[in-house]
């Protein structure tokens, strides 16, 4: 590939800054300065590598997101597609112009084996049936349901994304429905009818998705790596010897029959999103709908500040140097999609090139410049079993490291830590530092982050207290 290529505008829209990707894509904040309006455009690259199976698929994608259209699930607002084996002066992909999910991952805000508290569970429970049972109507079943697939708007609202791996299962007109024979999914989420050659019916699949993301927002953690045999909480679970293990000993009772129902191991006798919506836990009103966004982000982090998570400073308001022309952007953004949900969440950070948007909340500022930074952290991760590869540094003296490693259930995550430069006023330097996960398990990548700013190589120049003016 050429190295002048360039991204393209995306029907206006101008690619920014990346806040995430995985294996096959990019995501990246694009703006219109124009209409001053802020989107996400999710960036696919075409090359040689690419079958024609997997073409097909994203235009699968594409035409079944594109046809759907609810408050809790996130919109299309259309794509562009730079063909490989052209004269184009931009990249080859195929880039789909998405609504952009100033909140966040849902997932980010969990503590480990915590949760996110009761009231939060049950206001985004309500929000992600509803948005699942809008998908279904339309005939379409998502088949990932994942921490990593639910994200929050600026105002909070949950928005369901992704439909690489959806299936359209059911014809409207005629109500007529198919069996599914594809095996897919991430293995904590799935359900255990996949572990069969059979076909298996579409909605109970994600029913079953439900369920495990309602465990997993109540006490933190998936309740088991995967529904099989080989799973020892699974099969404890199967023989019904699970009632008085942890968590679920500490899982309050209407919301544990919920659970079980959801999770019921035979498809035909499983809970059904419809039987969900008609529970008595999910009829109890919320409180959280009527307070503001303010009280919803004060509550979904709530479970993260007891647990010291979000007990690591924020730097605001400190000197920089003028903001050069393009920083317009920035600066436009920034006043965009910033909102009180947002800043309650403290996702925007006054850095070295102006603010900066940090939508996983895993992030600190430090005593040291990034060099020094980056030695302690690779020291840091490495005591964690966590392999640690230093990348090339960034033109405004940003230091990246990319960061691998298993879980504690042989489960992969990866991701990256950014080390950026800070001027304080007295002349010195200190780091601001994003870890940022690509994927993976989020609780574990939280845990993991944790370890490293508690450890002994890092703690000592993490700072912890608020300051102003330093």
């Amino acid at each position: 590939m050429q190295s002048n290529l360039r991204y393209p505008k995306v029907n206006g829209y101008r690619l920014i800054q990346q806040v995430g990707g995985g294996g096959f894509s990019t995501v990246f904040q694009a703006v219109n300065t124009q209409d001053h309006r802020v989107a996400a455009c999710k960036v696919v690259a075409l090359t040689l590598k690419t079958t024609q199976a997997g073409r097909k698929a994203i235009d699968k994608e594409m035409r079944v997101h594109a046809a759907l259209k609810h408050k809790n699930v996130l919109e299309f607002l259309s794509a562009v597609v730079v063909e490989s084996g052209t004269e184009s002066p931009y990249i080859p992909a195929i880039y789909m112009l998405l609504e952009f999910a100033a909140g966040g991952d849902l997932f980010d805000k969990i503590a480990p084996d915590v949760g996110v508290g009761e009231d939060v569970a049950h206001f985004y429970f309500l929000q992600l049936l509803s948005g699942l049972t809008y998908i279904h109507t339309e005939g379409v079943c998502h088949r990932d349901l994942k921490p990593e697939n639910l994200l929050l708007n600026a105002a909070g609202t949950l928005k369901i994304s992704d439909f690489g791996l959806c299936s359209v299962y059911k014809l409207k007109e005629s109500g007529r429905t198919r069996m599914l024979s594809e095996r897919c999914g991430s293995l904590p989420y799935v359900a255990p009818e996949l572990n069969s050659d059979m076909p298996y019916a579409a909605e109970p699949i994600d029913a079953w998705g439900v369920g495990v993301i309602l465990f997993t927002m109540v006490v933190g953690n998936t309740p088991w790596d995967e529904p099989t045999g080989r799973s020892y909480e699974f099969s404890r679970y199967v023989s019904g010897a699970f009632i008085d293990d942890a968590p679920w000993d500490r899982i309050p009772a209407p919301v544990f029959s919920l659970i079980i129902g959801l999770l019921t191991i035979s498809p035909q006798d499983r809970m059904t999103l419809a039987d969900a919506l008609q529970h008595p836990w999910a009829l109890t009103q919320s409180q959280l709908a009527s307070q503001g966004p303010v009280a919803l982000a004060e509550k979904l982090t709530q479970s993260l500040r007891n647990t010291g998570d979000l007990d690591l400073v924020e730097i605001d308001m400190l000197p920089r140097e003028s903001p050069s022309p393009r920083d317009d952007d920035q600066i436009m953004l920034s006043a965009t999609i910033g909102s009180q949900f947002t800043q309650s969440l403290m996702l925007f950070s006054q850095t070295q090139g102006g603010t900066r948007y940090t939508p996983h909340l895993t992030r600190f500022w430090a005593s040291i410049a990034p060099p020094e930074l980056i030695v302690a952290m690779e020291r840091a991760l490495q005591g964690q079993s966590v392999r640690v590869v230093r990348a090339g540094n960034g033109p405004n003296g940003e230091v990246r490291c990319r960061i691998g490693a298993l879980d504690a259930r042989r489960i992969p995550f990866k991701g990256w830590a950014i080390a950026e430069p800070f001027a304080t006023a007295d002349g010195g330097v200190r780091s601001f530092c994003v870890m940022q996960r690509d994927e993976g398990d989020p609780i574990s990548w939280r845990r993991m982050f944790k370890a490293a700013v508690q450890s002994q190589e890092l703690a000592p120049y993490v700072l912890r207290r608020r300051v102003r003016g330093s």
